[in-house]
């Protein structure tokens, strides 16, 4: 990259002088930091379950590679090829959502995968940069020309994402989207009575997936349950954390995946806890951290409502995913099928979070010569 100068006119000299090489770095080390974690949680739970030691780390070390090659293609993109990737992962998803109540593996009680050649698929986790992005445009246009529903097409497309996913049932996936959805509505200039009204409703919402779900109203029973009992999971999580202390046991030394089901996907960050110690997961959430505001201090400079809103719900669901399962492993929350971006394993979850980052990446890069029109035309 270095012999790359300023004056270069080619399709990669203007990506790598306009992309924000600051969070290429930071995502690229939490690229290298899933790699490395899934090398060393895995082969235990593949023995356990006898498909072979390597098992996933092969398969994930593919996943990331996939997952660098389409960040980096999503953010050669323009604005109106973003928007156009927004509403193509949207309607896709959608459609591979409702496949799935009819095909879908079930596992765990919930259909959410599609087995495809070998490999499962799990259509929910697209919808959420696409819903970002076709949210944003939705709301940057109706500001821009007020005889465009924007409002309620947004609206529309949420009940129905919603919908889907609670049919599934993955509720931890809702709020998620809810979370990102809510947050653009806010930023676009959602009046505050509805604001409040959105609040009760989420709330509303909550309260009813409890009654509703037997496995929503196990895990909250058990967290907040007189005996304190946390499940066996959480509280195994716990002690990794307690046995890695500041520096951790070391490389292969932890022992909380051998007994964790979940330990390279779920509960990955427990494994980081006991191997590598506190100093590792502080490092973690500096790069997790540093990616969002950069991201955010980047978007400010910008005058293009539907970047800004598209930006924004992208680094919200970024966040709120990281901290949903980082919250989970210690025990702060109740669990939830939550991946850590870019360190669990799972292909539909890599892949999904690199065209999220792409996207960000392609919405933040400098573009002098290009207008948005204000809602990415």
């Amino acid at each position: 990259m270095s012999a790359l100068h300023r004056t270069d006119t080619s399709l990669l000299g203007r990506w790598w002088w306009t992309v924000d090489r600051w969070t290429l770095a930071a995502v690229a080390l939490l690229l290298a930091f899933g790699g490395v974690m899934t090398l060393a949680a895995s082969p235990a739970v593949a023995e356990r379950i006898d498909v072979g030691s390597f098992h996933f780390i092969k398969r994930q070390v593919v996943f990331l590679g996939l997952g660098a090659l389409t960040i980096f293609g999503v953010s050669l993109m323009s604005l109106k090829g973003i928007r156009r990737l927004g509403i193509l992962c949207t309607l896709a998803s959608l459609f591979l959502m409702l496949m799935t109540l009819f095909f879908g593996a079930e596992i765990k009680g919930a259909t959410r995968w599609l087995s495809l050649g070998g490999f499962s698929l799990q259509p929910s986790e697209f919808v959420k940069p696409g819903i970002a992005v076709v949210a944003a445009w939705l709301f940057a246009r109706q500001r821009m020309d007020d005889s465009f529903p924007g409002f309620q097409m947004s609206i529309a497309v949420y009940l129905v994402t919603v919908a889907i996913l609670l049919m599934q049932p993955d509720v931890g996936m809702t709020i998620v989207v809810s979370v990102v959805w809510g947050t653009q509505f806010f930023v676009a200039g959602l009046p505050l009575v509805f604001v409040a009204l959105i609040a009760v409703g989420f709330v509303g919402a909550g309260i009813g997936a409890y009654f509703t779900f037997d496995h929503v109203q196990l895990r909250v029973d058990r967290f907040f349950g007189p005996d304190s009992d946390i499940g066996y999971q959480a509280s195994r999580a716990i002690e990794a954390f307690q046995r890695g202390g500041i520096v951790g046991r070391g490389p292969g030394e932890g022992r909380v995946k051998e007994v964790l089901p979940d330990a390279h996907a779920d509960f990955i960050f427990a494994v980081t806890g006991e191997e590598f110690g506190l100093l590792a997961c502080l490092v973690l959430v500096g790069l997790f951290t540093f990616v969002v505001l950069r991201g955010f201090g980047r978007v400010m400079k910008r005058d293009d409502l539907f970047v800004l809103l598209a930006v924004t719900g992208l680094l919200s669901q970024f966040a709120v995913q990281a901290l949903i399962n980082m919250a989970s492993s210690v025990s702060l929350i109740p669990p939830k099928g939550m991946t850590l971006p870019f360190i669990s394993y799972g292909g539909s979850s890599t892949l999904a979070l690199a065209i999220g980052m792409g996207m960000v990446l392609a919405l933040t890069r400098d573009r002098p010569e290009e207008g948005g029109g204000g809602y990415g035309r």
